[in-house]
């Protein structure tokens, strides 16, 4: 029996920040070796808020870039574009049609997008569960890392999988049930400016987050900068504070070290003593990440090798789930 599989995508809107990398990324580089990954673009799921066709496709190329650049191994790992798999787009309707509307009215990450757009929401981004749902059971995903905010959409994916199979494909079930994968610490990163709030990259305040591309001096000048309070020494856990244990959450994983040598480390320290040394932590600890994200985007050859070769193997298996989802379906075959 070979390894359970894994697959998240990544939208190429705006440079990933701290909050994907600690919360996701990097989850899948260290236990990327148990299993079979697959990593993709979501350039389809950029375009369901406004965006910028003229950067869309470099973007694209700059996240791929970014995979590697945090460690992606070859070996049990494709990375594939969204876009360049019209199993994609085609699931999504397929899984549409058996989709209750009220299901997707009740999603909290629509509600708060909805209110931000106000009438001009898209039905796109009203759809955006729908096709996340569609990325997942394509690939016969075991396990899917998500974060806390993400979870919600990994339970309508699996309530999908549920309806269809009941409905269409008892004897034989076409999609698999996903479990989410879900690291204890680190997985939900708080804003630099507000530590109750997730660092996000559709935050207008640059200074809320630190992208794994940001040069040393923008995160010197970013941490210095971010949200403190006037509490004497620093402490995880406090619900006053949380702000302090965001950032020494932030300096524990970036340094490796565990919560309790962290707590007998700073427990005395002011805050004048350790943004200097979150910083120099978080600067060595990107920029490995920096370095490598340079040698890819100068190859282009080689990225795009790895594009074409993660598509074909992503295609083969998305391509055989559509074809048993029609099946199931009543759909005929092509002559």
């Amino acid at each position: 029996m070979g390894n359970q599989r894994v697959l998240s995508l990544v939208q190429p809107t705006g440079n990933l920040h701290l909050g994907n990398y600690l919360g996701a990324i990097r989850n899948w580089v260290e236990g990327q070796n148990q299993y079979e990954n697959f990593f993709g673009v979501a350039d389809l799921h950029a375009i369901t808020v406004p965006h910028n066709p003229a950067t869309l496709a470099a973007d694209t190329y700059a996240i791929a870039a970014l995979y590697l650049a945090c460690g992606m191994n070859l070996e049990c790992t494709s990375i594939f574009v969204q876009s360049h798999i019209s199993a994609h787009s085609e699931l999504t309707w397929l899984l549409n049609c058996i989709t209750p509307l009220n299901w997707l009215e009740d999603m909290i990450q629509f509600k708060e997008k909805a209110v931000k757009q106000g009438e001009n929401v898209s039905t796109g981004l009203l759809d955006y569960p729908v096709l996340m749902a569609a990325d997942i059971l394509l690939y016969q995903a075991d396990k899917v890392p998500v974060g806390e905010d993400q979870k919600q959409h990994l339970e309508l994916t699996r309530d999908l999988a549920a309806r269809f199979n009941h409905q269409f494909a008892r004897k034989q079930p076409v999609f698999k049930l996903p479990e989410p994968l879900i690291r204890a610490e680190g997985a939900r990163v708080m804003s630099l400016t507000d530590g109750t709030k997730k660092m996000s990259k559709s935050d207008p305040a640059e200074g809320s987050r630190i992208n794994l591309l940001d040069p040393p001096d923008a995160i010197a000048k970013k941490i210095k900068r971010c949200k403190t309070d006037l509490f004497e020494g620093l402490e995880f856990d406090n619900s006053e504070r949380p702000e302090c244990h965001n950032l020494l959450t932030l300096y524990m994983l970036l340094s490796g070290k565990t919560k309790a040598e962290v707590t007998a480390e700073c427990a005395q320290m002011r805050w004048s003593q350790f943004k200097p040394l979150l910083t120099e932590t978080t600067i060595n600890a990107l920029k490995p990440i920096q370095d490598k994200y340079r040698a890819v985007m100068d190859d282009k050859g080689y990225l795009e090798s790895v594009l074409r070769q993660g598509r074909e193997k992503a295609q083969a298996i998305a391509d055989r789930t559509l074809s048993q989802a029609k099946a199931a379906l009543g759909y005929s075959v092509p002559l």
